[in-house]
């Protein structure tokens, strides 16, 4: 059944062997195959030893034998051949006798009666026999081991390696256990505090990751997710906050003249008024939903640029021409300042957008420059060129400064003492600037009232050509 996406996913049924059930496994598994391989390796060893040591027994018996000049005397042989070793005799009329004649072959007799000497093993029911014959006279010796005294050995030696290797087995198995428990705890702790953040709780306790640091890495970026998405969505509920209370406003008052428009409330020069001031609402929301419109493009993946060479002298006088109408309406001059280099400068930046950032700043400006006073635009050239605002208004508090283009936060705090706008245009501009690759800062005059508002440029500058 497939499950429902909607559920959490700590509530679905999850298929499959667990994190430490599989490092538990793994460890045993290669733990038993290391022990397989050495064992196999370690009984192919110890029977290789076995066998050169019984060679090696064999050899001396025959060289003992040879010393005392009894090699085909039969007494002599069942004296000095020790308990588990057999014997043969290979005559020259090619007849064999003895307890080991069951293992001397044709080729084997023939090679004794050429005078060689023979070195062999046979096998008798998978058992090694060591055979070890030297030539006699016109036929030869042979001294072999007894059938499965060499495979008793073995045994007794596989046995004890087995042991060796089973106990290796089982604490490698322990050892597995526990660092899969070390392992997979703290990532199942971490797995259910991820799903309690998915599911939407906030402040989530996230237990160390304990001594393994990639471990505790992951629980430390969970916990610095969990506080991000908090404050995130802290901002979030304030801008909707401000949102409601910015649109409620111009709904209000909309509403009120409709209605009174509607039941005949308002009578001559009134329905003039009630109509002005329906197009000045209706003009203020269609700004403050350009505004949000905007501060969406800017956080989407798609914000697109349109970088060329661009006169930030000649933006500034466009942004003069502009402004004029409406800063002569409250009596608020505009001049434009900047020296003969820094008018031929030219910077790479997107001309359109920087122009509306410069436009932002400039209407938050005249929003609080008092009448009869200047609003200066200035252009400085050097390193990194720069564009300022300044108006001669109330200015901004050392707190202000810090928190001038956070989303709002002027906004609500000058509400009903002086004007301002939706809250979004500063911060906005400075979402664009970094979007742009520019710096925007907000400060206090050397002298006088009022604020500053710097734009700095792209430092690769170039001079026009004359």
């Amino acid at each position: 059944m497939t499950p429902d996406p909607a559920d959490p996913p700590a509530s679905r049924a999850r298929a499959g062997w667990g994190l430490r059930a599989r490092i538990t496994a793994l460890v045993v598994a290669v733990a038993a195959l290391v022990a397989l391989i050495g064992g196999l390796l370690s009984v192919q060893f110890v029977r290789t030893a076995l066998e050169g040591q019984a060679r090696e027994q064999l050899r001396t018996s025959l060289t003992a034998l040879d010393d005392r000049g009894d090699l085909l005397v039969g007494d002599a042989l069942a004296d000095l051949v020790g308990a588990g070793i057999l014997w043969a005799v290979v005559p020259a009329d090619g007849s064999v006798r003895g307890p080991a004649a069951r293992y001397i072959d044709e080729v084997m007799a023939e090679t004794l009666r050429g005078g060689h000497p023979v070195s062999d093993t046979a096998r008798v029911w998978r058992a090694p026999v060591v055979l070890e014959g030297v030539p006699v006279g016109g036929g030869g010796l042979v001294l072999a081991t007894a059938e499965g005294q060499i495979n008793t050995v073995t045994r007794q030696l596989v046995w004890r390696i087995a042991t060796a290797l089973a106990i290796g087995v089982l604490v490698a198995a322990t050892a597995g256990a526990w660092f899969a428990r070390q392992l997979s705890g703290p990532l199942t702790r971490t797995a259910a505090a991820a799903d309690r953040i998915a599911r939407g709780e906030r402040g989530v306790t996230v237990s160390s990751g304990g001594t393994i640091p990639e471990v505790a890495a992951v629980t430390d970026a969970l916990t610095a997710l969990d506080r991000s998405l908090a404050a995130s969505e802290g901002r979030q509920r304030e801008f909707l906050l401000s949102i409601s209370h910015e649109l409620r406003t111009p709904l209000t008052a909309i509403r009120g003249y409709a209605e009174g428009l509607a039941d005949g409330t308002f009578h001559g020069d009134a329905v003039i008024r009630a109509g002005e001031i329906l197009q000045a609402e209706t003009a203020r929301l269609h700004r403050f939903v350009d505004d949000l419109l905007e501060l969406a493009r800017l956080e989407a993946d798609d914000f697109t640029l349109d970088i060329h060479p661009t006169a930030p002298a000649e933006l500034l006088l466009a942004v003069r021409d502009a402004w004029s109408a409406t800063a002569a309406r409250h009596t608020i001059a505009i001049e434009v300042r900047y020296d003969g280099a820094s008018g031929d400068l030219r910077v790479d930046v997107d001309a359109r957008r920087l122009r509306q950032i410069v436009d932002g700043v400039v209407e938050n400006a005249l929003r609080v420059a008092p009448s009869g006073s200047t609003l200066t635009l200035e252009l400085t050239g050097g390193a990194e060129p720069a564009l300022s605002v300044r108006d001669r208004g109330p200015g901004l508090t050392d707190e202000d400064l810090a928190r001038a283009f956070d989303r709002g936060v002027l906004a609500a705090r000058y509400r009903g003492t002086r004007p301002v706008g939706s809250g979004l245009g500063l911060s906005i501009g400075h979402r664009m600037a970094a979007r742009l690759g520019l710096r925007i800062e907000a400060a206090r005059p050397p002298s006088g009232p009022g604020t500053i508002m710097t734009i700095y440029l792209p430092p690769a500058v170039r001079v026009r050509p004359t």
